[in-house]
């Protein structure tokens, strides 16, 4: 099976797609060429900036020191957001009791609410609350929104801490949108804020349904703080199909996949 570079390259993006890793002996037998081509393609594509070499092998793009303060994540990747959080609106129904986390792409949700009727939101999410407000008093959805109370985090635009979780215990949502900061078949979802993640498995505890908004970044990524295995979420909505590898344990966890066309200005 040995193949052309581009072809070994696009091979390897193929497999991180899938697994999130790989290790270049497995690599070197697969495709039939010598560990040394296989690290020289690894490089070639670290320079590119489409993987991170690792020791053995390498691993998908990722935060290595933690996930950026909120109004950095806001510019990234935002044209999927947009399509994200506009297909998702689409599983909200009139009298809807529904939960919104703190992540930049549910922003993009809190902004496709127009015209729901009596739908109660529940968040964490300071620029989610004050977006919904505005939207709220000019009448562009009817409904109430509910903030979690406890400790305020600056960079994160995000409430969370032991007011937050006692709030939640005496609450139940029928769905439940989440954003993640990896979503992996092996491990499930995950992110990179301990107190956050906290409130994300208490959430999850609560919601009849539990929605996943994840651009494609997000794919085959394992971030610092494990929230939940793949089964216990409902539907993954996506501006891109999922790894062809993922469909059958997709099918076999339950889990619908959603994918999100782009907006057309």
């Amino acid at each position: 099976m040995s193949l052309l570079s581009e072809e070994r390259k696009q091979h390897i993006l193929i497999q991180l797609d899938s697994i999130g890793k790989v290790r270049v002996i497995a690599l070197a037998e697969q495709l039939q060429v010598s560990n040394e081509t296989i690290r020289r393609d690894l490089f070639v594509l670290e320079e590119e900036g489409k993987l991170k070499r690792v020791y053995g092998g390498a691993v998908k793009v990722q935060y290595d020191e933690g996930e950026p303060p909120y109004r950095e994540r806001q510019i990234l990747n935002h044209e999927a957001k947009k399509a994200i959080g506009y297909r998702a609106v689409d599983l909200i129904q009139d009298g809807n009791t529904i939960y919104m986390d703190m992540g930049t792409t549910i922003h993009e949700l809190a902004r496709s609410l127009n015209g729901k009727k009596r739908i109660t939101v529940i968040t964490n999410s300071l620029t989610v609350a004050n977006l919904l407000t505005e939207s709220l008093s000019q009448a562009l959805f009817s409904g109430r929104i509910i903030i979690l109370g406890g400790e305020i985090s600056l960079e994160q635009q995000s409430v969370s801490g032991y007011l937050s979780l006692e709030m939640l215990k005496n609450l139940y949502v029928d769905k439940a949108f989440i954003s993640v900061g990896g979503i992996s078949i092996e491990t499930g979802i995950s992110d990179y804020n301990m107190n956050d993640s906290v409130i994300t498995r208490t959430v999850i505890s609560k919601a009849k349904e539990v929605i996943i908004l994840a651009d494609y970044s997000k794919i085959s990524i394992q971030a610092f703080c494990h929230i939940a295995p793949l089964e216990s979420i409902d539907v993954v909505v996506c501006e891109k199909e999922h790894p062809k590898a993922w469909a059958q344990e997709l099918e076999v966890k339950g889990v619908t996949w959603i994918t999100a066309n782009a907006i057309m200005e």
